[in-house]
């Protein structure tokens, strides 16, 4: 795949084409004499920052989806809590990517926190002992301020994350990004490079609607060489906490995760079903794992989370 630089033209050839810098579409563009000298094609020296920064980072995952709305922030911060307390020797971090819509704050319960830098870099907080956070949420002056950025601004901050927060030993990095394929999700990919990427989970609802998207979000990850874990569905079915009835709130008309992940060859990792109190707990920013261990979302979630873990474990060994 061809290097763009952020604020390149439409028809740009790419920092690694022989026509870099001399084809007419370079015309006007604000990086055509760096492209035209070659010194564009250089690697990003940013890549092995990371890679040196990260490699303390045993299991580095991120979290995908192509469609909004699927609770694909939420499946983070549980995939987070999950994970950290299977083990309380393992130590798990969230970056959360999601530079324009940083929910995670609010969702593990530590809105309003700060974030300190030192000579080490800047200092995750923590939500538990093995659990910590970063997120652009921490750096805003009021939760309500919005985050107006321009792609190479976005993706600036994504790289100050990856390369200047001191994570420690970490088992678990899980990055959290916003939905779709672009400016966050290519940066993250290019700048993870180095610093072998374990691989991506992909979130998505039952209806078709989402899967349409989805599908282009897996079809990123082939395109990039990005190994796909698995496909959690979330929001399966609703589970009527009084009568116990189940109701398709978002019907698989096309057949849900199950056929999409049988027609890509990707594999599913489970289905969580829609649960009232897990949105109360995701606004109060209460482990939702914690207070309802026995719920169907919440063992659902725990199978999930070992099928994560086996196959991380695999790809190491």
């Amino acid at each position: 795949m061809s290097n763009v630089p952020d604020n390149a033209p439409q028809h740009c050839p790419g920092t690694q084409s022989e026509d870099a810098g001399k084809a007419s579409a370079c015309a006007g563009c604000p990086n055509q004499n760096i492209c035209a000298s070659g010194a564009a094609s250089e690697p990003d020296p940013a890549i092995e920052l990371i890679k040196n920064r990260l490699s303390n980072v045993k299991y580095k995952i991120l979290v995908l989806s192509g469609k909004g709305g699927v609770g694909k922030s939420t499946v983070t911060s549980l995939l987070g809590h999950g994970l950290a307390a299977r083990d309380p020797d393992i130590n798990v971090g969230i970056l959360d990517a999601d530079i324009c819509g940083p929910s995670q704050p609010r969702v593990l319960g530590v809105r309003g926190e700060q974030v300190h830098y030192s000579g080490s870099g800047w200092s995750p907080v923590y939500v538990k002992d093995n659990l910590s956070l970063m997120s652009i949420g921490f750096l805003l002056g009021s939760p309500d301020d919005a985050v107006i950025w321009r792609g190479p601004k976005k993706n600036g901050m994504i790289k100050q994350f990856l390369s200047e927060v001191d994570w420690g030993d970490l088992d678990y990095l899980l990055i959290d990004t916003p939905p779709g394929t672009s400016d966050e999700h290519l940066s993250a990919v290019q700048y993870l490079s180095a610093a072998k990427l374990t691989g991506a989970v992909v979130v998505t609802t039952p209806q078709e609607v989402a899967l349409l998207d989805v599908r282009k979000e897996l079809q990123f990850c082939e395109k990039l060489g990005v190994k796909v874990l698995g496909v959690v569905e979330n929001m399966s079915l609703f589970i009527c906490p009084n009568c116990h009835s189940r109701s398709e709130i978002f019907p698989a008309t096309t057949g849900g995760a199950q056929q999409m992940c049988a027609e890509m060859g990707v594999r599913l990792l489970g289905s969580m079903p829609l649960d009232p109190l897990l949105a109360r707990c995701c606004d109060s920013g209460r482990d939702y794992l914690a207070q309802l261990p026995d719920s169907l979302a919440g063992k659902a979630l725990h199978d999930i989370v070992n099928k994560i873990v086996t196959s991380c474990e695999s790809e190491s060994s």
